[in-house]
C-alpha cells in the first residue's frame, strides 16, 4: 500500500501493517474529536512514525499514485478535523 505524507514523500506499507495503523488513525480521530491540540499532535507523530518505521521509502525519482495520503508532521487540527472522514484518516 503506496501511502504518502504530506511534505515528505511515499513510503511502501505492507498490508499487515494496517491493523495497527487503524488503531494508531482511531487515536488520531478521538484527539481530533476531543479538540485535544496537545494529543492530536502526539498521536499524529506516532501514527506517521509508524509509517516510516513500517513502510520502505519510495525513491523520489519512482512516479506512482498513493493509495492513502496522510497529513504532515506540521499539521494543524483543524486542517486535519476537515480531511477526517467516517473512517478516519486511513479508511478500513
Amino acid at each position: 500500500m503506496i501511502t504518502r505524507i504530506l511534505g515528505e514523500g511515499q513510503y511502501d506499507v505492507p498490508e499487515t501493517a494496517l491493523t495497527d495503523l487503524n488503531v494508531l488513525d482511531a487515536a488520531v480521530q478521538a484527539a481530533v474529536d476531543a479538540a485535544d491540540t496537545v494529543a492530536f499532535h502526539a498521536r499524529l507523530g506516532e501514527l506517521l512514525a509508524a509509517v516510516r518505521e513500517r513502510g520502505t521509502p519510495v525513491p523520489d525519482d519512482v512516479l506512482t499514485v498513493s493509495d492513502l495520503v496522510l497529513p504532515a508532521p506540521d499539521s494543524d487540527l483543524a486542517d486535519v478535523a476537515a480531511l477526517l472522514g467516517d473512517e478516519g484518516l486511513i479508511p478500513g
